[in-house]
């Protein structure tokens, strides 16, 4: 009987959160490739960002909301493993880049999402990543990493962001659909533009993309029309990238110092496999992420892949 009644009372505080209404939300991501492997730390090893969205309160009539951001992050990259000793043998330098950053995202009525954002921060020695990646190895019982000392040169970063959004159809009634999906960088750090699909599969009905935790649209106040709904999806997004630039392979054009530097391959292929969920005023999700190299003569040259976790959680 007791069992009964906890049951009852949690799912009773699932619908009650889904009919209020959220205005702002705090979110936490982890990057890391011991989230598909407990032996491989390689390329693109660790990011981590903590972001904090909120309604703007004037939004344009062509807009169903307008959503305003503030991001600091940073992300970890090293050769083959994270223990090198030798200058020859590093296939991929070690780079850490840490920034901060600010952005919007349109939401129209015309199931349409238009997104852009600038950051600010460094690459290099000033963005601690030894630092990082001891403490992390540290926690989890590794050893500690070996050639920082090679990698990529200090540098100033500033990137301006851009993504693009278009719902395309519904597949089967309510349960299955595809969206079109867009992205581009320009700046010191990193130049590309990419574009593919985001298919997504119901475990319930699924939200319209101008209210879905998929495209980070899913806050309410009493000027728009929608509330907080329960969501529970799994999803594919596969896509192609064109890398133009990238100074954490190349090094950065503003200080030709780096000691270990590769040539970027630019047609990279995508591939994003995960779950997303919402429960009371948390929403969760696992991403599975896969990509071809991005840099030549890489030992590995089977591609990279790493896991994704993210926490959010709403604020009336």
């Amino acid at each position: 009987m007791k069992f009964k009644t906890s049951f009852f009372f949690f799912f009773c505080s699932i619908w009650i959160y889904s009919q209020q209404k959220f205005s702002k939300e705090i979110s936490f991501v982890n990057d890391n490739d011991l989230y598909v492997s407990t032996i491989k730390d390689r390329y693109y090893t660790n990011g981590v960002s903590l972001s904090y969205r909120f309604l703007s309160s004037s939004i344009k009539e062509n807009l169903e909301k307008r959503i305003l951001q503030w991001q600091i992050g940073h992300k970890m990259y090293t050769p083959y493993k994270a223990i090198v000793t030798s200058i020859e043998d590093h296939d991929r330098a070690f780079a850490a880049y840490v920034f901060g950053g600010f952005g919007f995202t349109n939401v129209y009525k015309t199931n349409q999402i238009f997104s852009s954002s600038v950051e600010v921060g460094v690459i290099g020695k000033n963005a601690f990543g030894k630092e990082l990646q001891d403490f992390i190895h540290d926690l989890y019982g590794f050893k500690k990493a070996t050639g920082w000392q090679y990698q990529i040169k200090n540098a100033l970063g500033i990137n301006i962001n851009a993504s693009y959004d278009t719902f395309l159809a519904k597949i089967s009634s309510d349960f299955v659909d595809l969206t079109w999906v867009n992205s581009a960088s320009v700046g010191t750090v990193f130049t590309n533009i990419s574009s593919g699909f985001y298919g997504r599969i119901g475990l319930n009905p699924l939200q319209k993309i101008t209210n879905s935790i998929a495209f980070k649209s899913n806050l309410n106040n009493q000027n728009t029309n929608d509330t907080r709904e329960v969501e529970s999806f799994l999803f594919i997004k596969p896509s192609v990238k064109y890398n133009l630039y990238d100074a954490t392979i190349e090094g950065s054009f503003l200080n030709s110092n780096s000691e270990v530097t590769t040539e970027i391959i630019s047609l990279v292929f995508q591939l994003e496999i995960g779950f997303r969920f919402t429960a009371n005023k948390f929403q969760f999700g696992y991403v599975y992420n896969f990509n071809t190299n991005e840099s030549k003569g890489l030992r590995f040259n089977k591609g990279n892949t790493f896991g994704t976790i993210a926490i959010h959680y709403l604020v009336n």
